[in-house]
């Protein structure tokens, strides 16, 4: 791996205020041709959510791309693993997303995928970056052709409900779009299976622009969880702006994340005999019971930095079949090359039935152990945070810490400095995350 930083790629993209900084039209339309002449591609898919400078975006992003030769097809509105599976059903040599993912509306972002649909590495980014920054990043002379094409999202949608078990078909689930990307696609997928026969609801379908991720969604879990205990519903799904996460709502309105969901699904692929499930994928930021409970299961799990890039990475070098993320974002190969909610949503089904699990009890047979994250915003360039200095504090709790962990970063996507602790004592685990709070807030 190059030991460059990235100037523009965080952990999930290019992602800022849109029509500002590193999101407008002029540097969209850069991108898209420094992409081309990094990719060499001639067929390329764009999709994006619903923000509403996702459309001024797509025009300056294919614009460049075009520029250079490429052809591109337009899938509009569609969760980022939709882009990943029209680029391999149509044979593309890429594609692109544009979304902010869980930001509010104000913000966008642009992150490539290559031809296997699999987000670019660290060095594929920065090798962009030079294409960016070169002076001679100029049209080729040569123009592609624009494509809409719509009828992608049905696809994927149709592809998404071919996984799911009929026999699995819960009654009484709601889904929450979060007003983004899976508005389009949640319909069809309750069509095209028996969901169609079931007391199913959608909840924060209807998007306007703006009210992306808004009080909804997984960052307002509480819109789910409340409808879920309202309606008595059995489940409830909940996706991010472009539904590449899902978080998960029993009947009692308590939620499912991203530890249980593997926990969960890890157990279903070991029983399916899955090559690959004798170890699953974790990030730092998984609580240590998942260790356990796997390690219970003749599984072993292994830990790598936050981001979905860094779980395939990590899952590709040491052959897993399964990987995500606390936040919700799954990975299982044999049936997705990047993080997909509904795909994620239909193996969870598929794997209480089989199974027989009773997901009313999930959370209390799990028992976490107590974990806080806070977040110190950043009031400067992360590249100018000392986290050196941060280290040798976080250094001095550490010890009181026992059979716990305290871990630091800041975030790939927002300007934010992340403490974690997390510890068997809850009293020691609201303590430890107040005193560095204070001690660490000078450094932000």
């Amino acid at each position: 791996m190059n030991d460059r930083q990235r100037k523009y790629f965080g952990t999930d993209g290019v992602r800022d205020l849109a029509n500002s900084g590193n999101m407008t039209s002029e540097f969209a339309l850069k991108l898209g041709r420094a992409f081309i002449k990094f990719n060499h591609g001639k067929k390329i898919v764009i999709g994006c959510d619903t923000r509403l400078s996702g459309r001024m975006l797509e025009g300056a992003l294919y614009s460049g791309m075009s520029s250079e030769g490429a052809d591109v097809y337009l899938a509009g509105v569609i969760p980022t693993p939709g882009v990943s599976y029209a680029i391999k059903a149509l044979n593309a040599d890429g594609g692109a997303v544009i979304s902010a993912s869980h930001n509010p509306a104000e913000y966008n972002g642009i992150k490539f995928l290559g031809p296997d649909g699999c987000k670019l590495s660290d060095d594929e980014e920065l090798a962009i970056e030079d294409l960016l920054n070169d002076d001679n990043n100029n049209a080729s002379g040569n123009v592609g052709k624009i494509y809409d094409a719509p009828e992608l999202v049905e696809q994927y949608a149709k592809h998404i409900a071919s996984l799911l078990n009929p026999d699995a078909v819960v009654n009484n689930v709601a889904f929450d779009c979060a007003c983004g990307a899976s508005a389009k696609s949640v319909p069809v997928l309750i069509t095209n299976t028996n969901f169609h026969k079931a007391n199913t609801a959608i909840i924060s379908q209807a998007y306007d622009g703006l009210n992306i991720n808004k009080d909804c969604g997984v960052m307002h879990m509480e819109n789910l969880t409340s409808y879920v205990k309202e309606h008595n519903m059995a489940l409830g799904f909940a996706f991010d702006g472009d539904a590449d996460r899902v978080l998960i709502s029993d009947k009692h309105g308590r939620i499912i994340d991203g530890d249980i969901i593997l926990w969960v699904i890890g157990r279903w692929l070991a029983k399916r005999g899955t090559p690959g499930s004798d170890k699953v994928v974790i990030t730092v930021m998984s609580n240590m019971a998942l260790e356990t409970h796997l390690a219970n299961e003749g599984i072993k799990a292994l830990r790598c930095p936050v981001g979905d890039r860094y779980v395939l990475e990590t899952m590709r070098e040491s052959g897993a079949a399964l990987g995500g993320e606390q936040s919700g974002h799954i990975i299982a190969t044999e049936f997705t090359s990047t993080g997909d909610g509904l795909c994620t949503a239909m193996l969870f089904l598929n794997a209480i039935h089989d199974l027989g699990e009773d997901t009313g009890t999930l959370i209390d047979r799990f028992g976490r152990y107590p974990q806080r994250l806070t977040n110190l915003t950043l009031k400067k360039s992360r590249d100018l945070v000392n986290m050196q200095a941060i280290e040798e504090i976080v250094n001095e709790y550490t010890s009181k810490v026992i059979n716990g962990r305290i871990f630091i970063r800041t975030s790939g996507t927002e300007p934010l400095l992340r403490i974690l602790v997390e510890a068997p004592e809850k009293a020691l685990v609201e303590e430890l995350s107040d005193t560095l709070a204070l001690r660490l807030e000078e450094f932000c």
